[in-house]
């Protein structure tokens, strides 16, 4: 049987977005892309038409990333904790692309404990990745981005983006030093907002729910274990939570956090977006 040829579509006029490739020539970073929610982010930016720099702690599973996007993805290796490793990726970035357009603060841990048993090793890996890292990502691209011209056509330089939680939101019990991690990462978004806004720079974050991850996974087993509970009771509470009766997949952020990144969301600035099913308004 013959194929059908697709249907004819007349190319944008000069300097209009492609509808189809809405982030066409834009350059994206994505920290803790090489799994969950980051690589979910990293491939939605990469079908958006983005190049995007996968950047990872661990090289092979950034490198896994960039090479399931293609041509578009840029494999890099990057330690949230350390301001020289970020910047170092910021001015690779920079000096092989020429700008930044896009930064996801994405990189992120959890352990999993009472309050009364924590240590102050869980407390500082838990700020050390998920405050300090997304402080660090934030500041090092948006130097970057507050210094290049504005996008052709458009007032802004740059955008970012830091992935939150729920926790950020209403605390989680077992998860203290987690919740009081992202509650500092609300503090970032809303305060660099505000500075970076006049510079032409905008800062949102996406706060997710109970999203299937690998990290899901380890804290189901250390909730079952902490509650008394089998980690199917665990997954089914989690389900209970969320109005929309199920979990949440990396890709149902992936595509708030490329609204985001689009044009579409040029005049939000400040915003934390509860991408999470309901979950967080129980």
């Amino acid at each position: 049987m013959p194929r059908t040829p697709p249907p004819h579509r007349d190319p944008p006029p000069d300097g209009a977005p492609d509808p189809l490739l809405p982030l066409a020539g834009r350059v994206a970073v994505v920290t803790g892309a090489g799994s969950g929610i980051g690589r979910a982010v990293a491939g939605e930016l990469a079908r958006r038409g983005a190049r995007v720099w996968c950047a990872d702690l661990d090289p092979a599973a950034a490198r896994a990333t960039a090479d399931a996007i293609g041509e578009r993805g840029v494999a890099a290796h990057v330690d949230v904790t350390r301001r020289d490793s970020v910047a170092g990726l910021a001015e690779a970035l920079v000096r092989r692309e020429g700008r930044v357009d896009v930064a996801v603060a994405n990189a992120g841990v959890s352990t999993m404990a009472r309050f009364l048993d924590l240590t102050d090793a869980d407390w500082d890996h838990n700020f050390a990745v998920n405050a300090r890292g997304a402080f660090l990502t934030v500041q090092e691209f948006a130097r970057r981005m507050v210094n290049q011209p504005p996008l052709p056509g458009r007032a802004l330089r740059g955008k970012v983006v830091v992935t939150a939680s729920m926790a950020a939101r209403v605390a989680a019990p077992l998860l203290v030093h987690y919740s009081a991690s992202k509650f500092a990462v609300v503090g970032l978004v809303q305060g660099a907002a505000k500075e970076l806004g006049p510079r032409g720079v905008t800062v949102n974050g996406v706060d997710p729910g109970f999203v299937r991850t690998a990290m899901q996974a380890r804290e189901v087993a250390w909730e079952a274990e902490l509650r008394g509970l089998t980690p199917t009771e665990v997954v089914a509470d989690y389900v209970r939570q969320t109005p929309l009766g199920r979990l949440q997949e990396p890709e149902d952020v992936a595509r708030v956090v490329a609204f985001l990144a689009s044009d579409d969301a040029d005049f939000l600035t400040g915003e934390l977006i509860e991408a999470n099913g309901g979950a967080a308004t129980l």
